[in-house]
């Protein structure tokens, strides 16, 4: 069965796609900026920006009846080498413990204002 997860973003109907994708024991999470999504604003930090970017993931995993610890795989995107020390710390507060295969790129993102993008894959724990 395959459910489809938003965050009620105007992007996700405009660019034609789910914020998450859950297919049975699977979901995907979109690439997932520093958005406010209830004030649709763009903080100004990095920091703020990756704080923002994992609780609209933790959601979005929530909603598909997963949790953080269920992540298996996250792709980072920055668009500057110098946010590498200052997210680190930050990243590693979130998934510290669950240590899912990850990859940092630095890149552009679509916007000049977005300075963080992440994407995870989370896996159903079995017991």
């Amino acid at each position: 069965m395959r459910t489809l997860i938003s965050t009620g973003s105007p992007f996700e109907k405009t660019a034609g796609y789910s914020r998450a994708v859950v297919q049975g024991d699977w979901c995907f999470v979109s690439g997932t900026t520093g958005y406010d999504y209830a004030t649709m604003t763009m903080p100004d930090t990095v920091e703020a920006q990756t704080r923002n970017c994992l609780a609209t993931i933790a959601k979005a995993l929530a909603d598909g009846g997963f949790e953080m610890a269920d992540v298996v795989r996250a792709h980072y995107y920055i668009t500057d080498q110098a946010y590498v020390d200052v997210v680190f710390p930050i990243l590693g507060e979130a998934f510290g413990e669950i240590r899912p295969a990850a990859t940092m790129i630095v890149c552009q993102l679509n916007k000049p204002e977005m300075k963080i993008e992440i994407e995870v894959t989370a896996l159903k724990r079995t017991a």
